[in-house]
């Protein structure tokens, strides 16, 4: 539990915000221009939440206590075959999409939902894997929960957290 917070499991109810999460994933460098949002609708984005809920699936929200409303998303989601995304590893291991409203980060609630979704992931999967752009300061979070990297492209980093042997 982060203090201010509660911390929630993602329903298919919420893929208004999914959505919205998925966009604020999307590193932008600094001094960068922010992506059009149009770029959701590419498949090669939109395939990480589109029809949230399906078999696999598992994720949650952080919502504000005061205000009520949700302000951060971790999930995971099996992306296997032609599916594959940015960080795939192998068709077992499913890639983690992970943001916090701007306002919000900072404060432990990143932490916090990393911290939730490993421990529930643990249960049905025997590692996680991710995409993050090198200069992405989630890096460092990623790294403090235990990801190691295990390749990547230059402008970006394929990490893997082992759950279980």
């Amino acid at each position: 539990m982060v203090e201010g917070y509660s911390i929630r499991r993602l329903t298919p109810s919420d893929q208004p915000f999914l959505w919205e999460m998925l966009y604020q994933s999307l590193h932008v460098r600094e001094g960068g221009q922010p992506f059009p949002r149009e770029v959701l609708g590419r498949p090669e984005i939109s395939k990480y939440v589109e029809g949230w809920g399906r078999a696999g699936d598992l994720g949650f929200v952080a919502v504000d206590r005061g205000s009520g409303e949700p302000v951060g998303a971790v999930w995971l989601r099996l992306l296997a075959g032609a599916e594959k995304g940015y960080g795939y590893v192998d068709d077992e291991t499913p890639e983690l999409g992970m943001a916090v409203l701007p306002g919000y980060r900072g404060r432990g609630v990143g932490t916090g939902l990393l911290d939730r979704l490993l421990e529930s992931a643990g249960a049905v999967y025997r590692k996680v894997c991710l995409s993050v752009s090198a200069d992405n300061p989630a890096r460092r979070l990623y790294e403090r929960a235990g990801f190691e990297r295990v390749g990547g492209d230059g402008s970006s980093v394929t990490m893997v957290k082992r759950l279980s042997d």
